[in-house]
């Protein structure tokens, strides 16, 4: 039984890499699987796979799920040559469970983007290394070398909150500042407490 060795980069992080090892007859889900775990990857976003040639042109995608239903166009569309999202939609789709790693390496050096999260987007750059034989598919996946981690985006759940205490604290000092112009108008309540409303002017 074959298997194929991958390396993994991310262009956002300098030293992030990762080398992994896939059997040959794994299907691309499971492949996103393995990624999604190797490469430290948080929350259940959509993902999906492009096979590209050596200068990263995307040939060919490879999705999470069935998106055919969503892309019904004309037998004979019409696309403006300038417009790089129509030439993108021309591209042949597949569906990760159905899609075999073996029947879509087709290039010594093949490239393959991995894209994760369209909101906030993620891509990986995977280039194909090698196969080889192995005698022990029960070791695959694996992931053989690894440097590098992903930087965590700051949300509402892992931004530090302050204690109870501190944030009364903080409370209390903006009501103070409040009602505290920085002036002295001389006023002081004694000095009318003996004065009668009607009879004193």
């Amino acid at each position: 039984m074959y298997y194929y060795k991958f390396k993994v980069f991310y262009d956002e992080v300098e030293d992030f890499v990762r080398d992994v090892d896939v059997l040959a007859n794994t299907n691309f889900e499971d492949f996103h699987l393995f990624l999604y775990q190797c490469l430290g990857l948080q929350g259940n976003e959509f993902a999906a796979f492009s096979i590209c040639d050596q200068k990263w042109n995307k040939q060919k995608e490879i999705t999470l799920m069935d998106t055919s239903e969503d892309d019904e166009m004309p037998e004979d569309p019409e696309y403006d040559e300038e417009d790089t999202y129509s030439t993108k939609s021309r591209l042949p789709k597949f569906v990760m469970k159905d899609a075999i790693l073996k029947d879509f390496i087709t290039d010594p050096h093949q490239h393959i983007l991995y894209e994760y999260d369209f909101i906030d987007p993620k891509t990986f750059y995977i280039e194909f290394q090698k196969a080889a034989q192995t005698e022990n598919p029960e070791e695959f996946p694996r992931c053989t070398f690894q440097k590098g981690v992903l930087p965590v985006r700051l949300t509402s759940k892992n931004i530090p909150q302050p204690d109870v205490d501190e944030a009364q604290l903080l409370l209390d000092d903006l009501e103070d500042d409040e009602y505290d112009d920085g002036f002295d108008d001389g006023y002081n309540e004694e000095d009318y407490n003996d004065l009668n409303e009607f009879s004193d002017f």
